[in-house]
């Protein structure tokens, strides 16, 4: 009994670990999936996407360096966490109208994974 308690307790401890993401393979993901419209880091701006430092509760179509579509300036949405994740997973039913051309990730971890490479680049 004492080491199911133990076991459970490392399992609890470790969980928010998971759900968080791992920010090395999201960066790598970024690379293959992102990085081709999107920047992010020491110089990074605007190009055939917008750069994405700072993304994270930052509201949508606000960044200087970039023309977005009318319907993300207009969409009233702020990327939070789970408004992001909803949006990697299904751009178009996120902002109805974008102009970004992504097919979404449909795996969560791969999201996660993401999400958590995001948050190292906070806004300058």
């Amino acid at each position: 009994m004492k080491y199911a308690l133990l076991t459970l307790a490392l399992i609890l401890n470790t969980a928010p670990a998971f759900a968080a993401g791992d920010a090395e393979a999201g960066g790598k993901l970024f690379t293959k999936t992102c990085g081709g419209c999107h920047s992010i880091g020491e110089g990074a701006r605007g190009g055939f996407g917008p750069q994405l430092n700072g993304i994270i509760d930052r509201p949508a179509g606000t960044t200087e360096d970039y023309q977005y579509s009318d319907a993300m300036k207009n969409s009233g949405v702020v990327w939070t966490r789970e408004k992001l994740a909803a949006y990697i997973e299904d751009p178009k039913k996120v902002v109805s109208g974008t102009r970004m051309i992504f097919w979404g990730i449909s795996d969560q971890e791969k999201i996660e994974n993401i999400l958590a490479y995001l948050e190292t680049f906070p806004s300058k």
